[in-house]
C-alpha cells in the first residue's frame, strides 16, 4: 500500500492517565477496506479505535488518516446506559450532532439521513421505542445506525457482532460491506475470528503491540493465535 492508500499508524504510544495501553504501534490499514482487530481482553483493541477517533491522544507517535476523511464511532451497546429515556430516533438523530452541533436544530436533510440510516439497518418500525427496551441485537443495529447518520469516511466499531444472534450478525455484515462499496474506511475490533477472516486486512494485537499484521489468512494463523493465547493461559494462576 503507499501511503495515500492508508491510515498510516506510526509508533503510536497511548494509554489513560498513568497506564500505559498501547506501545510503540505502528500499522497500515487500507482504504475503501474493512480491517478487522484481533487480540486478548486488554490487548489494546478499543484503545486503538480511540485514538482513530481522536477522543485518545497519543502520548507518542503520529496517526495519519490520509485520504479516510471524518471518522466516526460506533459504541458497543452495553456501553449506552439504559437509564437514558431516549428513543431510537432520537439515537439515531444524535449521530447527525457531529456535523450540527448538539444544540443545533436538524434540518430537513438531517431528518431524512436519519430515517434513510434506520431503514438501511431496518430499525425505522422501532422509532419510537425507548432504546433500552431493545434486544441486543436491536440496540446493536440502532448504534450502527447512529454510527452511520455521522456520515464518516472512517467508521469506528467496538465489537459490532458480538453475542449477537447469526441473523443479526449477517445483517450487520452486509452493512459494512456495503459501506465498504461506497468508499467508507471501517475498522472493526472483534473476538469473532469469522468476522475477523472476512475482512480484507487483520492486526492481531497482544499487551498493546502489533504480532502479525496482513490479510486474515496469514494473520490468524495457528501459530500467531498460539503464540498470544498460550501465553494467556500460561499467565493465568
Amino acid at each position: 500500500m503507499e501511503r495515500g492508500d492508508a491510515v498510516v499508524i506510526s509508533d503510536v504510544t497511548a494509554g489513560y492517565g498513568r497506564r500505559t495501553v498501547l506501545r510503540g504501534l505502528s500499522a497500515r490499514l487500507p482504504l475503501s477496506g474493512v480491517t478487522a482487530v484481533v487480540g486478548p481482553n486488554g490487548s489494546g483493541k478499543s484503545t486503538l479505535l480511540g485514538v482513530l477517533a481522536g477522543t485518545v491522544r497519543p502520548l507518542g507517535g503520529t496517526v495519519d488518516l490520509g485520504g479516510a476523511g471524518r471518522p466516526g464511532y460506533v459504541a458497543q451497546r452495553d456501553a449506552v446506559s439504559n437509564a437514558l429515556p431516549i428513543t431510537v430516533r432520537e439515537t439515531v438523530a444524535m449521530g447527525r450532532w457531529a456535523l450540527r452541533g448538539p444544540w443545533r436544530r436538524l434540518t430537513a436533510h438531517d431528518r431524512a439521513i436519519v430515517e434513510e440510516c434506520m431503514a438501511a439497518l431496518d430499525v425505522a418500525p422501532l422509532a419510537a421505542r425507548r432504546l433500552s427496551t431493545l434486544s441486543g441485537g436491536q440496540r446493536q443495529r440502532v448504534l450502527l445506525a447512529q454510527g452511520l447518520a455521522q456520515e464518516p469516511g472512517l467508521l469506528l466499531l467496538d465489537e459490532p457482532t458480538t453475542g449477537l444472534d447469526l441473523r443479526a450478525e449477517q445483517h450487520i455484515s452486509a452493512v459494512l460491506d456495503l459501506q465498504k462499496t461506497r468508499g467508507v474506511t471501517v475498522v472493526h475490533a472483534t473476538h469473532d475470528l469469522t468476522a475477523a477472516r472476512r475482512a480484507d486486512h487483520c492486526l492481531l494485537l497482544d499487551e498493546g503491540r502489533l504480532i502479525a499484521e496482513g490479510p486474515p489468512a496469514s494473520v490468524l494463523t495457528p501459530r500467531t493465535m498460539d503464540q498470544v493465547f498460550t501465553r494467556l493461559e500460561h499467565a493465568r494462576p
